[in-house]
């Protein structure tokens, strides 16, 4: 699953209220404008607000280290199983989804040819085996589906990898929120219940399709295993709760950043959190605390 852009389903924000676009000015005495943004920006922010900073605001953005290997994978796969859903019935089976992979599988990052014929391989027999425990006549909601909704203070955007249309217990319309994880590290069903990205996009999906959506997915490829969660309504809140808190501390952040920060200031608005994440930032090379704190990775580490 990734973010959309900010406006890609058509938000229409309450009476009074409107989307702010980023850098528009407030006027004394107009209502304040709802902050437009993604999961991805606010657990960004949390992770490290000055790579939130070299990220989202700072232009030109600094220049970026090499692609990720793994991040080469995990779109090969995401990109195939789309592509299967887009077939025709009687198209989708398992070579064909084989076949996508391979005609779509991405280069980058890896150490040398071997080493991408040999994770292809690996990425083919995963998405075969998976394709293999799905039925091709479930028509799905969506695919690759960008979604959205706002709440009293914010707008929120992001792109589903599946949505299904299922049925309850007792035989009622609901939907379920399906998202593709290729990574090696084991999932648990807390991944699910804790996901600030998957709460916000079941809000978004019952609120589009005007359908019940409390059933959130994590479909972790390599081991075949699926961990759900079913939210409640309290549940829900909270996240949106927790999202609306992030968005403010992000809003209050890029507006002193686009008022001008005085020399040496950046970092009292946007302080680096190293740890032993620095070694997969993307911007590791601009920042002295985080390649202080954690060695350097090759691009094709993360595939373990």
């Amino acid at each position: 699953m990734g973010d959309g852009g900010p406006g890609g389903f058509g938000v229409t924000p309450e009476p009074g209220r409107e989307i702010q676009q980023p850098g528009q000015p407030t006027l004394p005495g107009m209502p304040r404008r709802l902050y437009p943004c993604t999961p991805t920006r606010l657990n960004t922010w949390l992770d490290c607000p000055r790579r939130y900073r070299m990220s989202y605001l700072d232009r030109p953005a600094p220049a970026k280290g090499p692609p990720w290997a793994h991040n080469s994978f995990g779109a090969s796969v995401h990109n195939a199983l789309a592509g299967w859903w887009r077939l025709r019935r009687p198209q989708r089976t398992v070579a064909a989804a084989g076949g996508l992979l391979e005609s779509g599988w991405i280069e980058e990052g890896y150490a040398g040819p071997g080493q991408s014929a040999e994770q292809r391989a690996r990425a083919r027999d995963m998405v075969e085996r998976y394709a293999g425990t799905l039925d091709p006549g479930a028509e799905p909601l969506g695919v690759e589906r960008i979604v959205g909704a706002h709440t009293d203070h914010i707008v929120v955007t992001g792109r589903i990898d599946r949505l299904d249309a299922r049925r309850g217990p007792a035989g009622e319309a609901e939907l379920a929120v399906v998202d593709y994880k290729t990574g090696r590290r084991p999932l648990s069903t807390d991944d699910a219940r804790t996901s600030l990205a998957l709460a916000l996009y079941a809000l978004a999906a019952a609120r589009i399709f005007h359908m019940p959506c409390r059933r959130v997915e994590l479909h972790h490829l390599p081991t075949g295993e699926v961990h759900p969660w079913e939210h409640t309504a309290q549940a829900l809140d909270r996240h949106v709760r927790r999202a609306e808190g992030i968005a403010a501390e992000c809003r209050d952040a890029d507006d002193r950043f686009r008022a001008g920060l005085p020399a040496g200031q950046a970092d009292e608005v946007f302080p680096p959190r190293p740890g032993p994440g620095c070694s997969w930032c993307d911007f590791r090379a601009q920042c002295p605390e985080g390649s202080a704190a954690a060695p350097a990775h090759r691009p094709w580490d993360g595939l373990g």
